[in-house]
């Protein structure tokens, strides 16, 4: 079989390289629709992961939300009182609330007005699994000060390297001046240009209409040997209805879900994808219609001295292969060019993954394989007679 192959002519290579500018046309089509797929998909797992980032980091085993809460953007209030109800069922360790609120604030280094999300927890229950939080917690607990997101989109370098350097900055919010005292590393989303952390006191203060009683997330802690689904499911049936009960994963699944199917955004990457592969299709169908037309005489003289319709059917998709193959490392090289232009522009996590770059491979053999098939059509149906 393997002598077989190296005695093959390699008819379908020698076709495409004997027209090198088309053979560069249909590379640079085939391309330009994987960077549009990279693209695409880039965009679109930026968008789940830039957007439950904070989900992850969270230290709780089960999440307790209102029902009226969309994301974490749009985060609906219930009554504390639920947490000291849910520390009545069996498995629960502790029970401590977050208070969330999109604000507008100064920016402390352009003095512009722009939002923030400000995120509030007690200081004495660490709350994330970020180092740089844990780290200052006691700095918090002082009177307005705040942490902010070094990797915030914005106009804030020169304001983090004075921070870096040890100062403190003032800046407005909410009508009351607040000191930034630290940094964290969490980065911007679809959602927030950047977040603010500080205690849950300083939120309360800075949002003095915020009753301490309505929050917005319970994090809840199960005691070791329990499972958080029946410590969840047991949670259920012991609260009132006014609360939402969400185990740890299905509260990142949560958010994924509000940006997959209610917001617009989603499907927006997801019809790019599709436009990308269709546009492959038609540049690849172009390129190989217009070689079987050109050679259709040649084809001919092939069916006419006995090759079967299964080996033409080969040549073609075997060039279809080569064009896959070839048009794939210029789209990925261009994608990796962009998607670091991307992440420096906006402070999304746009990474090249081996799972996304085999994602568009296959793509691209199907994407190139339809176009084939499609191209053959007319040359299955030629009779040899007819062509001279």
């Amino acid at each position: 079989m393997i002598k077989h192959i190296q005695r093959r002519t390699p008819l379908g290579w020698l076709q495409l390289s004997h027209e090198k500018s088309r053979l560069l046309v249909a590379l640079s089509g085939i391309a330009f629709a994987d960077v549009l797929m990279f693209m695409q998909l880039g965009f679109e797992r930026a968008l789940y992961d830039s957007n439950t980032r904070l989900h992850r980091s969270l230290q709780a085993d089960i999440v307790l939300l209102s029902p009226q809460a969309r994301n974490l953007q749009s985060m609906s209030s219930f009554s504390r009182r639920r947490l000291y109800q849910a520390m009545d069922v069996p498995g629960v360790e502790s029970a401590e609330p977050m208070y969330f609120s999109n604000s507008i604030w100064k920016n402390p280094q352009t003095h512009r007005e722009t939002g923030v999300l400000v995120i509030g927890f007690n200081p004495n229950k660490p709350a994330f699994d970020l180092p740089d939080v844990n780290q200052q917690l006691q700095t918090i607990t002082l009177p307005d000060n705040v942490l902010f997101d070094r990797g915030a989109r914005g106009d804030y370098q020169k304001a983090i390297a004075q921070i870096d350097q040890g100062k403190i900055l003032t800046t407005e919010m909410e009508r009351r001046t607040i000191r930034i005292s630290g940094l964290f590393q969490v980065g911007a989303s679809f959602g927030a240009d950047g977040s603010l952390m500080t205690s849950d006191q300083n939120f309360l203060r800075i949002f003095p209409r915020r009753q301490s009683s309505s929050i917005s997330l319970g994090l809840i802690k199960i005691k070791p040997g329990y499972e958080p689904k029946q410590v969840a499911m047991a949670l259920k049936s012991h609260l009132r209805d006014d609360v939402q009960v969400l185990t740890h994963a299905e509260f990142i699944e949560f958010e994924n879900n509000f940006w997959r199917t209610n917001s617009p955004i989603g499907f927006i990457f997801s019809l790019g994808v599709s436009m990308g592969f269709v546009v492959g299709v038609i540049i690849v169908y172009q390129v190989l219609s217009a070689d079987v037309n050109a050679h259709i005489r040649e084809y001919a003289t092939f069916k006419a001295i006995g090759y079967r319709n299964y080996y033409l059917l080969g040549v073609i998709f075997e060039e279809a292969l080569i064009l896959a193959l070839l048009g794939f490392i210029p789209g990925v090289a261009v994608s990796l060019g962009l998607y670091q232009l991307t992440r420096a522009a906006t402070n999304l996590p746009m990474y090249m993954t081996l799972m996304r770059g085999l994602q568009v491979i296959i793509l691209t053999f199907i994407m190139c394989a339809i176009s084939g098939a499609i191209a053959t059509r007319k040359l299955q149906s030629a009779d040899p007679a007819d062509m001279f």
